[in-house]
C-alpha cells in the first residue's frame, strides 16, 4: 500500500484521530541505526507530513468528505479517457474495493443543472465499481467552477495512469470546444501553449470515427500520430482508412495494432491515381521512417528503396511478392478492380 493511500486512509477513515501537532509530531526514541537509515527515516516522515499538509489544505479550502449514492454521480462534462480494451486493471480495482473498501475518495461538485446530483472531476472507475457493488462512493465535495473542474480532472488523472497521446489530444480539443480558453488546456495538462496547439491540431485533423475505431493506442506516440494526421489531408486516403477500419478483423486487434493497420492503409498508394502522375509517393514505416518511394504511370510502377534501409530488404521484398499477390487476389479490392 502506498504512502499516499495510507495518509488518505488515516485522515479520512479515522475521524477521531487527533491532528498532527508540535506535541505529537516528534517520533518516539529510535534504536541506534546507521546515519544512512536515519536520513531515510527523516525523508519518509517529511514526505508523509507534506502529504498530510496538502490534504489539510484541501479540507481548509472548503472540501467535505461525504458518502454518495453512486447512481447520483455523473461524469465530468469533458471526457478525458477512452474506453479501455484491457479490463484487468479494472477488475483488480474492483476486487480491492470489495475486500478493503474505497481508500481514496473521488472529487465531486454539486451538479450545476440537476439538484440532488453530482459531477465527478475524477474517480469515474471508482464510481463504476461502487455502482456494481451496490455501495456508496466516498467523495470530496467541493464547490468548483467549470474551469476548476477540468483543471482538477487533468492534473489528477495524468499522474495516476499516463494518458496516451491521442487521449491527451482529444481531451485538449474537448476542453477548448467546451468554451474554455487555451490557457485552461495548458493548466489541465501542465503543458505550454505550443504543445497545446499541436495536440489540438492533431485531434482536429483526424476524423472522429477513425479515432474511435483505433482507440487509445497507448504505445503510439506523437510522431506517428502527427504523420497519420498529415496523411489524412487527402480525401482518397481517408476513404482507404475507413475501408480498413470497417473490416470485421480490424476490431479484433488490440488498439496499437489497429493504429498500425489504419496507418498502413493511409500509406498505401491509391489505386485511382492519375494515370499520368509523375509525382513520387513516399512509403513510410510504422514509426514514420521513409523506406521507399513509388513512381507510377499507367500500369508501370517503379519502387526505389531508401538508402537508409538495409540492402537485404530488397531481396526480402522480392521473396514476399508471390505471397502478397495471393493475399491481394483474395481481397475485396481485387474483386472491385476486376469488375471495373
Amino acid at each position: 500500500m502506498s504512502k499516499r493511500t495510507d495518509t488518505i486512509k488515516s485522515l479520512f477513515t479515522t475521524p477521531h484521530t487527533p491532528p498532527l501537532s508540535a506535541d505529537n509530531s516528534v517520533p518516539a526514541p529510535l534504536a541506534r541505526v546507521s546515519s544512512g537509515a536515519v536520513r531515510s527515516l527523516k525523508d519518509s516522515f517529511s514526505d508523509v507530513e507534506k502529504e498530510n499538509q496538502e490534504l489539510r489544505e484541501k479540507l481548509a479550502a472548503g472540501a467535505q468528505i461525504i458518502e454518495i449514492d453512486a447512481t447520483l454521480v455523473d461524469p465530468s462534462p469533458v471526457s478525458d479517457r477512452f474506453c479501455d480494451d484491457d479490463t484487468t486493471s479494472y477488475e483488480i480495482l474492483k476486487q480491492s474495493i470489495a475486500q478493503s473498501g474505497q481508500e481514496v475518495p473521488i472529487l465531486v461538485r454539486e451538479h450545476p443543472a440537476t439538484p440532488g446530483r453530482y459531477q465527478s472531476a475524477y474517480g469515474h472507475r471508482r464510481v463504476r465499481v461502487a455502482r456494481e457493488l451496490g455501495i456508496p462512493v466516498r467523495a470530496i465535495l467541493k464547490s468548483l467552477s467549470d474551469e476548476a473542474l477540468v483543471v482538477a480532472q487533468g492534473l489528477e488523472n495524468a499522474p495516476r495512469e499516463d494518458l496516451s497521446f491521442i487521449e491527451r489530444a482529444i481531451f485538449a480539443m474537448r476542453i477548448e470546444d467546451a468554451g474554455h480558453k487555451r490557457s485552461v488546456v495548458q493548466d489541465a495538462l501542465a503543458i505550454d501553449r505550443a504543445e497545446a496547439s499541436k495536440l489540438i491540431a492533431v485531434a482536429k485533423a483526424i476524423p472522429h470515427d477513425v479515432i474511435d475505431a483505433i482507440g487509445k493506442a497507448p504505445k503510439i506516440g506523437r510522431g506517428r500520430w502527427q504523420t497519420f494526421a498529415d496523411l489524412l489531408g487527402d480525401a482518397s486516403t481517408i476513404k482507404r482508412v475507413r475501408a480498413a477500419i470497417s473490416d470485421s478483423a480490424f476490431a479484433a486487434r488490440d488498439s496499437d495494432s489497429r493504429f498500425l493497420g489504419a496507418f498502413s492503409a493511409a500509406n498505401r498508394p491509391s489505386t485511382k491515381q492519375e494515370s499520368k502522375s509523375s509525382q513520387p509517393t513516399s512509403v513510410l514505416a510504422a514509426d514514420g521512417q521513409r523506406i521507399a518511394q513509388i513512381h507510377q504511370a499507367d500500369r508501370e510502377l517503379k519502387l526505389t528503396i531508401d538508402k537508409k534501409v538495409p540492402a537485404s530488404f530488397a531481396d526480402f521484398l522480392v521473396g514476399q511478392l508471390p505471397h502478397l499477390f495471393d493475399v491481394f487476389s483474395k481481397s475485396d479490392e481485387c474483386t472491385e478492380t476486376t469488375e471495373a
